[in-house]
């Protein structure tokens, strides 16, 4: 009998289901399934750094666990896991680029200001309500298509079919949502802000 994907995915939804009710077996059918892709998917994003691919993935799948009850069956559960991945990793590359900011200070014989750190998490603050400044001048239906994708996980499939529009005009919208932000980010700020950011849309 052929293999079909639409059981595996309504296999999926079961075992997610079986999941929010504290099913451990369902928990290692999710993690034998996506852990391997999940690890490459980070490795992609690092650049080969496997410890840190390795640490990213136990966190993930800790994070799945204890908030098992807000699952929702409905949703992609990739794009979920790999969205919760990147923000891991955006948030372990923002701690890296605070040390790095103090050992150059260190090295430079410059006091480091107490305020240093607060200094630059308002820096990242304000980059973020930047990028919602840009969402928010995405023509309607593009910005409907981004923040469907972007901040509620849904898959491109599941927004051509909630705004009734085809899968290619949803990854043509996506597409072009992140070329502008991408040009706009990289206008205002530095290379290696830029770089990270871009990176991670």
């Amino acid at each position: 009998m052929p293999h079909c994907p639409e059981s595996d995915m309504h296999e999926e939804q079961l075992h997610i289901r079986n999941l929010k009710k504290g099913d451990i077996t369902a928990f290692e059918y999710l993690y034998n399934k996506w852990s391997g892709k999940l690890y490459n998917f980070v490795m992609k994003m690092t650049t080969g750094e496997d410890y840190l691919a390795e640490e990213i993935v136990q966190q993930v799948f800790i994070s799945i666990w204890e908030n098992k009850l807000s699952l929702d069956p409905e949703k992609t559960f990739s794009t979920f896991i790999f969205t919760i991945a990147r923000n891991l990793l955006l948030n372990i590359y923002r701690k890296r680029s605070h040390e790095l900011l103090y050992q150059k200070n260190l090295i430079s014989y410059i006091p480091v200001p107490v305020e240093n750190t607060t200094e630059k998490e308002v820096e990242f603050k304000m980059l973020d309500e930047y990028i919602n400044t840009l969402i928010e001048q995405l023509p309607p239906a593009r910005k409907e298509v981004f923040l469907l994708s972007r901040h509620h996980l849904y898959s491109n499939k599941e927004i051509a079919k909630k705004l009734n529009i085809s899968e290619n005009t949803v990854e043509s919208q996506l597409r072009k949502a992140i070329n502008f932000l991408r040009e706009k980010i990289a206008q205002h700020y530095n290379y290696s802000i830029s770089l990270l950011v871009l990176c991670l849309l």
